[in-house]
């Protein structure tokens, strides 16, 4: 559920140049050559595009600058097998973005950690944190869904705990032939279409920092509802077997936290805390 759940969420910032030593200290011992082989989504802004807009093409170039390799992408849709088939499949070496503790894959510490939220308008009168709020039983609430059976995505499943499933109102999850876009949510909360879009925060913070609109992202309270998780590590993916590479993501996050740190927030990524017990829990996965 987790690793499903991430997925459905599924600005440049210039990366500094790393000295010759830290280059070779942070070079992973298991890789031959001088290419680093990221798999991507071509069309899933924030994370990725193929016109390297996103902010997984940011790190992945700090990553190649700081390594001194040759950067290559393998353009793999994030809902057609992403892990198993583009990552396990040998595609690709590394996924920029990844759930901690996803079993499929050798996923690092996480670099950041992000929760669904609730965009509402800023003169809707609205104040809400909890998805218990009872006012949501009098709202047109939005939702991303997978299909369309309303039973598939964290806060679709939630709100039918509480009571407000009929006021659900689905958005595709990605972009369709019909030309339809996952960002379409937060222009219906402009036009009044919905009240509250309820939606993975990373997702939220870009488009409504690039609509300059003047709605509210409020993180959901609860990290879980149920047991249904709201709130996600992400680190970076390896094969899960590529332990070398994987120990060799950690020191480049760990070193070039400062700079990442800032290409999250130059894409206007919301975060949580990352304590230290929360990174042993979901660390690394072996």
């Amino acid at each position: 559920m987790r690793a499903r759940s991430l997925i459905i969420l599924s600005a440049a910032l210039l990366a500094v140049p790393a000295a010759a030593a830290a280059q070779q200290e942070l070079r992973p011992g298991l890789r031959e050559g001088s290419v680093i082989r990221v798999c991507a989504d071509p069309d899933n802004l924030p994370a990725s595009n193929q016109k390297g807009e996103g902010y997984e093409n940011k790190i992945a170039e700090l990553l190649a600058q700081t390594w001194g390799d040759k950067l290559e992408y393998a353009w793999w849709p994030v809902r057609r097998g992403f892990f198993s088939r583009a990552l396990n499949g040998r595609y690709c070496d590394i996924a920029i973005t990844a759930p901690a503790g996803l079993d499929m894959a050798g996923v690092t510490k996480p670099y950041f950690k992000s929760s669904y939220v609730m965009v509402y308008r800023k003169d809707s009168g609205l104040s809400i944190r909890s998805l218990a709020d009872t006012t949501f039983r009098r709202l047109k609430i939005g939702v991303h869904l997978l299909n369309a059976d309303a039973e598939n995505t964290p806060p679709a499943m939630a709100m039918s705990k509480f009571g407000s499933v009929g006021n659900l109102i689905g958005f595709g999850t990605f972009f369709s032939e019909k030309g339809d876009r996952p960002e379409e949510i937060f222009q219906a909360v402009v036009d009044k279409k919905i009240d509250v879009a309820i939606v993975w925060g990373p997702l939220a913070g870009y488009f409504v920092k690039q609509m300059n609109a003047p709605l509210v992202v409020q993180p959901v309270e609860e990290d879980t509802v149920d047991g249904i998780p709201f709130a996600f590590g992400i680190g970076m993916a390896t094969r899960k077997r590529d332990r070398g590479l994987r120990d060799s993501l950690q020191t480049f996050l760990d070193q070039q936290k400062p700079a990442i740190d800032g290409i999250l927030k130059d894409f206007g990524i919301p975060t949580l805390p990352l304590d230290a017990a929360a990174g042993e829990r979901t660390g690394a996965s072996r």
